[in-house]
């Protein structure tokens, strides 16, 4: 049962309203097609969540303070027994994890989302 429903940031939905009335730089178009990929891939993770036929709590695009670090959380799914934490990526193409880093194939390193669950979940 979804307790928390999942709505689009406020960024994401100016870089739309934005990129419907002028060009973007190439950075700010790249920025914002990513945003609503991810927004979509959240979407589509949420789909899959509404088919859980457990007693259970979802709880959708979290935003928490915690000692003056701000972060998010794109799921959490409470249970009796457990807390589940969902970190939802909707990357495309081939990609290596290699020595703690990932990259995509060539050999682009990119932000390792790992680190960003691991900080969630001590926080």
């Amino acid at each position: 049962m979804s307790f928390k429903s999942r709505t689009k940031s406020k960024e994401l939905a100016i870089l739309k309203l934005l990129h419907m009335r002028m060009n973007l730089t190439i950075k700010d178009k790249q920025h914002y097609l990513n945003l609503q990929k991810g927004y979509q891939g959240e979407e589509l993770f949420d789909t899959l969540t509404e088919k859980l036929q457990c007693e259970c709590l979802v709880l959708n695009d979290l935003l928490l303070e915690v000692n003056s670090t701000t972060f998010q959380i794109d799921s959490l799914i409470i249970t009796q027994e457990k807390i589940y934490l969902y970190e939802v990526k909707n990357y495309e193409g081939d990609y290596l994890y290699e020595s703690d880093k990932l990259f995509k194939k060539p050999r682009l390193e990119v932000i390792n989302r790992l680190h960003q669950l691991s900080r969630s979940e001590s926080l």
